[in-house]
């Protein structure tokens, strides 16, 4: 007797010629039921209007495969040990002579409890999909057959297999019900093999029989429909089922050896999916490990529940499995697919690139302005091309980035992990001493501050939070990727600027050797061997925010709006690492609408033209908010134009600005000089003098700036300090290189006639090959710099345990003599930590700790102790040399008693009066936090509105 099962899920598409072919085999069925996970009113009407079903059963739609047939199986009684159960699917439709094609080789192989159809492609119905199915090593469905094989009837024999597919499967139902059926840890794919093999564990046998045939559409797997139990993500499902059916069935000593071997071959598929930019299926790869692995109590009980249920040795079903050998075939077919593509793809390339050089010597552009205009957007969405693989193994250019970028890494290494020195203070614990930092009203800092934490606190704070909370990582990572995000976005840059200035734009050498000339910069220019984080930041950011800010030209007042919502969270970056952005900003557009009332008032003012320009100024206020309005209510106006970190700031003179120098560990001055002398040479050619023009404008602009600003005095706490300007020393060296490109764009053959512009061109060739070169080898090989693993900073490892108890266990550290004049610090917690030495400078010294300092070395007494332990001081350390007698006085002093150094040049002693810190407790406000709810709703705001919109297919 023979039941017919029939599984459906919306298969109305498919489901009449599935009814059809049940219904004209040669061999009738017994009785049929079906079983709807679906719920769809098509299906349940086909299903019940077809004569030859005789039951129909609703299951939910998140109904695994494994309970539909025990559903099913349910609603008919038993017939007996002989009993032959059929399973189909709505998407595969049997051949008229499928059953009975089944029952004689079920007949002619009595030991067959399990036998499954040759499946065959549905609609091309020639094409073989399997006969028969088992599983490698790796998880890889193998059916032994090739891709797109015809069926010519070369595989037409009865074999035992491991597994045959549900869709046409015939199965002994004592068989299902002495397996439990199909398991619901499998609810879509997987399930067959995994049947399979616990039924050849349980010792019955699998057959394919070619004779019977069941087309197959595959509808799940190829993506032709979704159910709640695949969702988008069919490949996790498919690899999870694989990774299970692996784990559960594997016996012995072998299942941990796989597992290892999963891991490993998953996180290499991912970075093969990777590569070939499939990111959705590589993080499916790395997800399904983890939904297997991450249950290993579900995972272990599966394999108790096999093993209880096995009754043959291994060595009986290990045939059934493929050589070990298989998955290393693949992998070599795999390498030869890609090297005939790869080298397909290079001899177009090289075609391409000749096509294109053939239409350049005739004159035709190659370009549209459409696809000009949308290099100024292309963040809005990535052109096709052959992959970066490709690009990089056939381009010249690429190999060179490439190693300029290894090079930059092995010069740089140094800086990865805990670094601090010069101007870069050692990172804190944690980003949520960040947080802290930034939201918080007032800081436990000296005797306490009201002062506004620096901008850049949330960027850095949220680069840690990517980086798995660590702030040391977060600093490391700011310094180190501030190379290749600069050369990327010089590359883009100089990429648009090229194709603004000439259809054809610059060459892709010349735009290499912009992008590295400009990456250098702040390694050539000593800021980031004196660890001016802020410039090395901002200079990073720079190309991106100049591209766009080339977006407010756009002729699509759509795109000019995006850009200028853009161009607004950028410059709120760049100035939160370099505050003398906003003011160059503010005054560069002052200039630029100036200019452009001039030259055509009426559309200057038009709402679409000032508007988004004006929209980049306010977004970038709005997220400052927290940082620019506490600094002028509150009288710390000197912060706005303050560098970060704990150097002074960089005396600057015309020159520096000229060739780029910012602090006294900078390169020799002349390739910077040489980019400036080929900046002026590039007002030659006169098919791009305008946009040349333009650069030189802009640099006139942050000049005069820069003039302007180095007469400002900004007042400290403590005293004054001037803007700091190496931003515009950055800024300088960066247009030059942009004009140097744009000139290199223009058509040639005018500059090439005679001989005198041919030794010119060969000594600006020269000239332009030594500055990136020469930088290079100086910073990997001869640059020094302050930078290093963050180490003792000279307090005593006692004190500094103590310090993390709280703030009210704070260090004075007094230095100097008295014939040289004595000066203190107030340490607390860790020390000044990066965000802080900005607060610092900007807080007042409190005159009451300076009047109990000056008690303490002239005429100490109790009630001085008394004064310290009030302020929340622990300890005084007198540090490296230790003048004696200063040391003498203290060692005299009531209420101080001795404490012991590991250094015998400084001397130290604890306050023995009960501490407290009431100066410290931070006053009740809620200022700072609406400040900060303010400039979130900004940035979620700001960063809808500059979102790309989508584009609809032409």
């Amino acid at each position: 007797m023979v039941t017919a099962l029939l599984v459906s899920h919306g298969g109305a598409r498919w489901l009449p010629a599935v009814l059809d072919g049940l219904a004209s085999q040669s061999q009738p069925v017994d009785r049929t039921v079906a079983v709807d996970t679906g719920r769809d009113a098509d299906t349940l009407q086909q299903l019940a209007a077809s004569p030859v079903i005789d039951r129909v059963v609703e299951a939910p739609r998140d109904t695994p495969f494994g309970t539909a047939v025990r559903d099913g199986l349910a609603a008919l009684e038993p017939a007996g040990e002989d009993e032959w159960v059929w399973i189909l699917h709505d998407d595969a439709t049997p051949a008229h002579d499928a059953l009975e094609q089944l029952l004689a080789t079920a007949e002619q192989h009595p030991e067959a409890v399990v036998l499954g159809p040759k499946l065959r492609e549905w609609p091309s119905l020639r094409r073989l999909l399997e006969l028969g199915v088992t599983i490698s090593g790796t998880g890889r469905r193998e059916t032994g057959l090739e891709r797109g094989e015809y069926d010519q009837g070369q595989h037409d024999e009865v074999r035992r297999v491991l597994a045959v597919n549900t869709a046409g499967m015939l199965v002994r139902r004592r068989v299902l019900d002495e397996l439990d059926g199909f398991d619901d840890e499998l609810p879509v794919f997987g399930n067959d093999l995994d049947f399979g093999w616990r039924a050849a564990r349980a010792g019955h046998t699998t057959v394919v029989a070619p004779a019977a045939v069941v087309f197959h559409a595959e509808a799940a797997h190829r993506g032709l429909r979704r159910t709640p139990l695949t969702g988008r993500h069919t490949h996790y499902q498919e690899r999870r089922a694989a990774l299970w059916t692996l784990l559960a069935n594997t016996p012995g000593w072998r299942a941990p050896l796989l597992a290892v071997r999963l891991v490993i071959g998953s996180v290499l598929r991912a970075l093969g999916l990777l590569l070939i930019r499939s990111v959705g299926p590589a993080m499916d790869e790395l997800a399904a490990l983890g939904a297997v692995l991450g249950r290993p109590g579900r995972l272990l009980a599966a394999r108790r529940v096999r093993r209880e249920r096995a009754s043959v040795a291994d060595r009986e079903v290990r045939p059934l499995l493929p050589r070990w050998w298989v998955p290393y075939r693949h992998g070599l077919d795999a390498v030869v697919d890609f090297g005939t593509a790869l080298t397909g793809q290079a001899q177009d390339v090289a075609e391409r690139r000749r096509a294109a050089a053939l239409r350049s010597d005739l004159g035709t552009p190659t370009r549209p302005e459409r696809e000009r205009r949308e290099l100024l957007d292309d963040e809005d969405e990535l052109a096709p091309d052959s992959g970066w693989l490709v690009a990089l193994l056939t381009s010249p250019v690429a190999i060179g980035l490439t190693v300029f970028l290894v090079l930059v890494a092995i010069a740089t290494r140094d800086a990865w992990g805990a670094v601090s020195g010069g101007a870069l203070p050692p990172a804190p614990a944690g980003v949520g001493d960040w947080w802290r930092l930034h939201t918080e009203d007032w800081h436990p800092i000296e005797l306490g501050s009201d002062v506004a934490a620096p901008a850049y606190l949330p960027v850095l704070a949220g680069l840690g939070l990517l980086l798995g909370g660590s702030a040391q990582a977060a600093v490391g990572v700011l310094m180190v990727l501030s190379f290749p995000v600069a050369l990327w976005g010089a590359w883009r840059l100089l990429r648009v600027a090229g194709h603004l200035a000439t259809p054809l734009g610059a060459p892709r050498w010349l735009l290499g050797w912009g992008a590295m000339t400009y990456a250098l910069v702040p390694a050539v220019s000593g800021a980031w061997g004196e660890g001016r984080y802020g410039v090395v930041a901002a200079a990073a950011l720079l190309p991106w925010l100049a591209h766009a800010g080339l977006g407010l030209a756009d002729p699509e007042a759509d795109r000019r709006w995006r850009a200028g919502w853009r161009t607004g969270v950028l410059l709120a970056v760049v100035t939160a690492f370099a505050p003398v952005a906003w003011p160059l900003a503010v005054l560069l557009v002052v200039v630029l609408l100036a200019a452009g009332a001039a030259l055509a008032r009426d559309a200057v003012w038009q709402r679409s033209v000032v508007g988004p320009v004006l929209a980049a100024l306010g977004t970038s206020a709005a997220l400052l908010l927290p940082w620019w309005l506490p600094l002028l209510v509150r009288g710390h106006a000197g912060g706005l134009l303050l560098d970060p970190g704990l150097l002074p700031v960089a005396s600057l003179d015309s020159l520096d600005l000229v060739t780029g120098v910012v602090g006294d560990l900078a390169a020799p001055f002349w390739p910077g000089l040489v980019v400036a002398l080929l900046a002026v040479a590039a007002l030659v050619p006169v098919a791009t003098r305008i946009p040349v023009l333009v650069c030189w404008l802009v640099a006139l602009v942050a000049a005069v700036a820069a003039l302007l600003l180095s007469v400002v005095e900004l007042p400290l706490g403590g005293g004054t300090t001037r803007p700091g300007l190496a931003l515009v020393a950055v800024l300088l060296q960066g247009l030059a290189v942009v004009a140097v490109v744009i000139a290199g764009a223009a058509p040639s053959r005018r500059l090439v006639r005679g001989s005198a512009p041919r030794v010119a061109g060969a000594i600006a060739g020269v000239a332009l090959l030594l500055v990136p070169l020469s930088g290079l080898v100086w910073f990997a090989a001869f640059a020094d710099d302050e930078l290093g693993p963050t180490g003792d900073q000279g307090i005593p490892a006692y004190m500094e345990q103590s310090a993390d108890l709280g703030p009210q266990h704070g260090i004075v550290v007094l230095s100097g003599s008295l014939a040289d004049g004595l000066d203190y610090v107030v340490r607390r917690g860790d020390g000044p930590t990066v965000g802080e030495p900005e607060i610092a400078a900007l807080t007042a010294p409190e005159p009451r700790l300076t009047e109990t300092m000056g008690a303490l070395l002239s005429r100490p007494t109790p009630a001085v102790a008394r004064s310290l332990a009030g302020e929340g001081i622990e300890y005084v350390v007198l540090s490296s040399p230790a003048d004696p007698r200063v040391a003498a006085v203290l060692d005299t002093a009531p209420g101080l008693v001795r404490a012991g150094t590991a250094d015998r040049t400084m001397r130290a002693w604890q306050v023995t009066a009960p501490l407290s810190a009431e100066s410290l407790a931070a006053p009740g406000s809620s200022y700072r936090v609406v400040l900060v709810i303010v400039q979130g709703l900004a940035l979620v705001v700001a960063l809808v509105l500059c979102a790309p919109s989508r584009r609809e297919a032409a």
